[in-house]
């Protein structure tokens, strides 16, 4: 498929036609992130963040103490464990 680029507004850009939306999952007002490698321009839903979140459950856990689910299985016996 081709298309023109086409001046909008100060800028330029090309329309992306609703059956190439619909493939690629994208939906009207979608945040979408564009990166170039080479000679390609790629379009594509924002990837999550590595770990994103997991202070805010760490802290919620702390303030449940569900962090002590775990204080009755201490290493009991390990002394005579040889390694």
């Amino acid at each position: 498929m081709k298309t023109v680029i086409r001046p909008m507004g100060n800028s330029q850009g090309v329309l992306l036609p609703k059956p190439v939306l619909e493939q690629a999952g994208f939906a009207r007002d979608d945040v979408i992130e564009i990166e170039v490698r080479e000679d390609t321009v790629i379009l594509r839903k924002p990837r999550p963040e590595p770990r994103a979140g997991w202070a805010e459950a760490a802290a919620r856990v702390a303030a449940t103490a569900e962090d002590r689910a775990w204080t009755g299985f201490a290493n009991t016996g390990d002394e005579a464990l040889k390694w």
